[in-house]
């Protein structure tokens, strides 16, 4: 919960105003800086710090390219780990391609299993949590407990309990001045920062009354079944599509733009209330989650921002956030010449203008996937990074697992109110016992979900489910 609302009536809330100007700005600020209270930095001031890698997939191995590419003296990979050794022995191959001079990782510190992130959570400095969602309360926890500093993958769980979880060990993780960033990169993006600083510091648009939030697009990847492959191990290979891994694609994907929401209006939503289903991706071996929802959140000020995230084919393609205000509205994009505001004739108020691009990247700055029509703005994928480990060398405080669950959470209340098909408050779904996730996992146990004798995977059925097994 934002700390400017939590002494709020739950019922009626602060003013509009007061709503959407407290402490937003602020909170931003302290995000990028790290400025907040302190005691002791874990290894500032050391030599090396030494990375240990916790899922070795896509975005672990990108992650850990990144940190690795900031110019912090002293990075090294130390450790990693993955549930699939193929996939963990293909990672280090990649990045000691990429970077010879800083993977040090020799063959005692690969380490393959669920149990594997123990291992390297005890040797490593700073730890990067990239494994599915299910599992990222509990790596976060044993990170915490044993004193490391934390980069960690959104979305930080697939239930309520996991999101208590975070939110208790957020709070450890101050106590012991540990570091943690949370990889929800927009409010690492100068076009998002920017366009903050001009709804709140230069009020362009007004106060905002409403709002849409889109991820739109085609779907998303799927691996076979292995000859001889375990249940459990099946169901992890294609996370993507089982709650107690992914926590449904709102979470997983979308869970960006629900950020920017919460992030722009200062504060969760009270209650949701929306559909979804699945339309083409409709075969048994598609596990349980949906390919399309559409979720109204309602916020404490009465503002309402609809949602929309879509997993189809040859259908509208949309990353993106607006906002409409009293005076406007805002169009934010990932994209810089997408990030503008218009008054409502339609008359341009105002364009983010990327910074120039290096002459050696050509004009439109796309040396890299990272900086795709971003001009000379910097890969905020990147800045993550960098200021996660200039936080930690400078023993600057930087934890940004409170707004990390709190926008997880609002994603799961709305996955919950699409299951559902009714209104869910915000109150009850935080308060939520439905775990999705078991509290341990071994390679030896049994997953929590299991197909019928015809193959099909629990879905949830709006109207059909009953309430009691998705609040």
């Amino acid at each position: 919960m934002n700390e400017n609302m939590k002494n709020e009536n739950p019922t009626t809330g602060p003013s509009r105003r007061e709503f959407l100007r407290t402490g937003t700005v602020a909170a931003s600020a302290a995000a990028v800086s790290g400025l907040t209270v302190a005691q002791s930095a874990n290894v500032a001031g050391s030599d090396e710090i030494k990375i240990g890698l916790i899922g070795c997939g896509g975005r672990g191995s990108g992650a850990a390219n990144q940190a690795m590419s900031t110019k912090q003296e002293g990075i090294v990979l130390h450790a990693m780990a993955d549930a699939f050794k193929d996939r963990l022995d293909a990672a280090h191959s990649n990045l000691s391609n990429a970077k010879p001079d800083k993977v040090k990782v020799d063959d005692s510190r690969k380490f393959v299993g669920l149990d594997a992130y123990k291992q390297v959570i005890d040797c490593c400095d700073l730890v990067i949590l990239t494994t599915p969602p299910g599992f990222r309360p509990y790596h976060f926890e044993a990170a915490v407990n044993a004193g490391k500093n934390i980069f960690m993958e959104k979305p930080v769980a697939v239930d309520a309990p996991g999101i208590r979880k975070v939110q208790e060990m957020a709070k450890v993780a101050d106590e012991k001045n540990l570091k943690v960033v949370v990889g929800l990169q927009r409010r690492y993006q100068n076009c998002y920062l920017e366009a903050l600083k001009q709804v709140k510091e230069q009020d362009i648009i007004g106060e905002i009354v409403s709002g849409q939030v889109y991820w739109d697009g085609g779907g998303i990847w799927f691996r076979d079944r292995l000859d001889g492959q375990s249940e459990l191990m099946y169901q992890i290979q294609n996370w993507y599509f089982f709650t107690w891994l992914c926590g449904d694609h709102i979470n997983e994907q979308h869970i960006h733009n629900i950020d920017v929401a919460n992030w722009f209006l200062g504060g969760h939503p009270i209650s949701a209330q929306g559909m979804g289903g699945r339309q083409q991706r409709v075969d048994k071996k598609f596990g349980q989650i949906y390919d399309h929802h559409y979720v109204e959140f309602t916020y404490a000020n009465g503002v309402r921002i609809n949602s929309q995230c879509r997993h189809q084919a040859k259908t509208m393609t949309s990353v993106r956030e607006e906002f409409t205000g009293t005076k406007g509205k805002l169009y934010l994009d990932n994209s810089t010449q997408k990030t503008y505001a218009v008054d409502h004739k339609g008359n341009v108020i105002w364009r983010y203008r990327a910074a120039p691009a290096p002459a050696a990247e050509g004009a439109d700055g796309a040396k890299g996937k990272g900086r795709r029509n971003r001009g000379g703005d910097p890969d905020p994928y990147q800045v993550e990074h960098d200021t996660l480990q200039a936080c930690i060398r400078e023993n600057k405080p930087i934890n940004n697992a409170y707004y990390g669950a709190e926008s997880t959470m609002t994603a799961i209340l709305g996955r919950t109110a699409s299951y559902c098909g009714t209104e869910v408050t915000w109150d009850e779904a935080i308060a939520s016992k439905v775990q999705h996730m078991p509290n341990v996992m071994t390679m030896e146990s049994e997953p929590p979900v299991k197909p019928n004798a015809e193959g099909w995977y629990p879905i949830a059925i709006p109207g059909e489910t009953p309430r009691e097994q998705i609040v």
